[in-house]
């Protein structure tokens, strides 16, 4: 699952428009490399005027903070693969905040898929046949050992 959760001033992501739009393509980003896309979670939070500061002082045009959290896959500990996927989050929120001007920043968490479920389910391993399956159906189904036996960490 990834969870995204963000943060901005209250003047900008003012309609379901504007937030389907840069959810869909944070949706995408995972989707193109298998996810099931019912896995992207984004929460667009307004902060009033007054509830945001950065560096001591209430920004002075629109800002955006996002936090992400990374349970389903789990990057190699490499700078290479590290700048490769933010390069893509970068792709993916260029149209919606910086070709708008907007100031921003985000960091991403990974972590531990033991404690994670959905609907009750404990997740299927990445890539897996049952996997695939919750893609296709894009909901969380029982899904048997054998759908799990063919996959790559």
């Amino acid at each position: 699952m990834p969870l995204w959760v963000i943060y901005h001033t209250p003047d900008i992501f003012l309609d379901d428009a504007s937030k389907q739009e840069l959810a869909k393509d944070i949706t995408s980003f995972y989707t193109n490399v298998g996810l099931p896309a019912f896995y992207a979670i984004v929460n667009f939070i307004p902060l009033p005027a007054g509830s945001l500061w950065k560096g001591g002082e209430i920004p002075d045009k629109p800002f955006v903070r996002m936090a992400v959290d990374h349970i389903a896959v789990r990057l190699d500990n490499s700078v290479e693969e590290y700048n490769r996927v933010t390069e893509l989050v970068e792709k993916a929120l260029k149209p919606h905040i910086a070709d708008k001007g907007y100031d921003y920043e985000y960091h991403i968490d990974e972590t531990e898929r033991g404690l994670w479920r959905i609907d009750g389910f404990i997740p299927p391993p990445f890539n897996s046949d049952a996997e695939k399956e919750w893609a296709r159906l894009n909901k969380a189904v029982p899904y048997t050992a054998d759908k799990i036996e063919n996959y790559n960490h």
